[in-house]
């Protein structure tokens, strides 16, 4: 424990004196300041009679020019995720200071679990400080302080980012240790990753399409093809995380794009008017999460396994 501790708090120093850290924290920042603008701007339009939770709408609501903040977190936290990862170990490994920090009193299994443990404790001060920046600012300028729910809803909102960003950095943290160089690890991650958000929907879409055309297609017929298209989409990560955020923070119809049943269903009016309590979002949400969580298990477990079994030669 006591290595994991000396690797954990170097690497801590390593991520908050780096130009990366510095540049990502920025790039969060401005994105964060932006989309609260533009929510203080159309909160009233966003307003209605039936969501008290008025609070989350600084995270929600978009304009006509710049997306929420949901949005823009959701292009984030991939990349803070690969930055952090793509050269954890090859990096260590080609200059040198791998083979000198296992000639050191220290297990090789402290080196992998706190470099991954910097980098969750990194990520979770970078999300949670914007989060309480937006939240600061905004109960200063709408004056309508959150209530308990709405705090809750906003621990788990981060709670989820920290394990998407996990995913996405254990997964580059995996081709950093199987891969030799840094740019083939980082190119390979920025790959899988537009492959999820660009091309996976554009494939989802076709083959729905194929399976359900919707030329003079009956309603049945039409939510038949969103659940082929939904149901696929849902391999990516990407999409798990986007369903489990916007349901979390959108109590009041957030929730219906995952049961494309009910479009079809009698009692559609009220289920837009009744916003979900947040034990029922979070029985709505709670395969996505587990589906995130376990995946960023299994990167780091192929990680850890890998990176004891490979040998580690002096340069």
């Amino acid at each position: 424990m006591k290595s994991i501790l000396t690797v954990y708090r170097k690497e801590l120093t390593d991520y908050f004196s780096s130009k990366k850290f510095i540049i990502l924290l920025g790039l969060v920042y401005v994105a964060g300041l932006s989309s609260v603008y533009v929510a203080l701007q159309n909160i009233r339009d966003a307003a209605s009679g039936v969501d008290a939770n008025i609070f989350l709408k600084l995270f929600t609501t978009s304009g006509d020019i710049l997306p929420s903040f949901i949005t823009f977190i959701s292009l984030f936290i991939p990349i803070i995720g690969i930055v952090f990862g793509f050269d954890a170990i090859n990096s260590e490994r080609r200059s040198g200071n791998l083979s000198r920090l296992m000639s050191q009193p220290i297990f090789r299994d402290s080196v992998i679990n706190g470099k991954f443990l910097a980098g969750i404790t990194t990520l979770a001060i970078i999300m949670g400080s914007i989060v309480l920046l937006i939240a600061g600012i905004g109960l200063r300028t709408i004056g309508v302080p959150p209530s308990s729910m709405e705090i809750l809803r906003l621990f788990f909102f981060v709670f989820i980012c920290i394990f998407y960003g996990t995913f996405w950095m254990g997964l580059s943290m995996l081709f950093s240790v199987i891969m030799e160089k840094t740019a083939t690890s980082i190119l390979t991650s920025i790959a899988i990753w537009l492959f999820l958000i660009v091309f996976l929907p554009i494939i989802a879409n076709a083959v729905a399409n194929a399976v359900v055309p919707l030329d003079n297609a009956s309603t049945a017929d039409q939510v038949k093809n969103y659940m082929i298209e939904s149901n696929i989409s849902r391999i990516s990560p990407a999409t798990l995380f986007s369903e489990a955020i916007t349901t979390l923070l959108i109590p009041v119809g957030g929730h219906m794009f995952l049961n494309a049943q009910s479009l079809v269903s009698t009692d559609l009016s009220r289920m837009l008017l009744s916003p979900l309590s947040l034990g029922q979002s979070l029985v709505q949400v709670w395969p996505q999460l587990i589906a995130i969580i376990s995946l960023a298990v299994i990167c780091f477990a192929l990680s850890y396994i890998i990176f004891m079994r490979q040998e580690i030669r002096a340069t």
